[in-house]
């Protein structure tokens, strides 16, 4: 992905945010010079990778299949016992824009309409060898839990989430015509360098192509900011 094309990204989902009432955290504004000079009390936002998260699952295609993810809040994902054993995500997703299958092995995740449009969730369960399972599928949302039969879609509507547990599948995409999407995610603590399985082999991290200077830092590169200083 070009660097011009992330700034965008990132300059619009601030405004979008902004207009639902939902502001962020000073990381979410940083430069490569403000980090550059982050010191060890900044360990934090390094450590549990907060700050942006763009990825167009190495397809290509953000506006068809992408995802922009802001992690504000995080634990260390190797200490479920820690002080904070929680994340808090925010999203967007457009019309259309489809996040593939996946589960997460560790993480349980709350998947909320913050605002905007319809937000589509279509869910599967898993079979030993990680495959779609044709049984039907636990769903867990605001208060209600049912069973529907594989590959149900449900739609959340402004307000309302889902749960989804360790090694449910689940795909999702902004309803068409609708609009846009402000998604939430409450979960335990994340880290999608291990904790993804995808059903088809994707990328998950894109390659930067530098055309621009950068005005924002994903949270990828801070890390590896304050790597190459120390």
């Amino acid at each position: 992905m070009k660097r011009s094309e992330i700034d965008k990204i990132i300059g619009d989902a601030i405004d979008f945010m902004a207009s639902h009432q939902l502001y962020l955290p000073p990381f979410a504004y940083w430069s490569p010079q403000d980090a550059a000079k982050l010191g060890a009390e900044y360990a934090e936002v390094v450590d549990n990778m907060l700050g942006w998260d763009i990825t167009d699952f190495g397809l290509g295609n953000y506006d068809k299949v992408g995802l922009l993810m802001f992690t504000a809040r995080n634990g260390f994902f190797r200490d479920i016992e820690g002080t904070k054993p929680y994340a808090e995500k925010y999203m967007i997703v457009k019309e259309g824009q489809v996040t593939p299958y996946h589960f997460h092995w560790k993480k349980t995740e709350d998947i909320i309409n913050r605002g905007g449009g319809n937000l589509i969730v279509k869910m599967y369960e898993s079979t030993p060898d990680e495959k779609l399972s044709a049984r039907d599928v636990q769903i867990h949302s605001d208060g209600r839990c049912y069973t529907a039969p594989a590959g149900t879609e449900i739609r959340l509507t402004p307000g309302q989430s889902v749960c989804l547990h360790r090694g449910q599948y689940h795909a999702f995409w902004g309803e068409e015509g609708k609009g846009t999407v402000l998604v939430g995610e409450v979960s335990c603590t994340n880290d999608d360098n291990v904790d993804n399985r995808f059903l088809e082999p994707t990328g998950r991290f894109p390659v930067v192509e530098e055309d621009v200077p950068a005005k924002y830092m994903l949270f990828s590169e801070i890390r590896l900011a304050n790597v190459l200083r120390s």
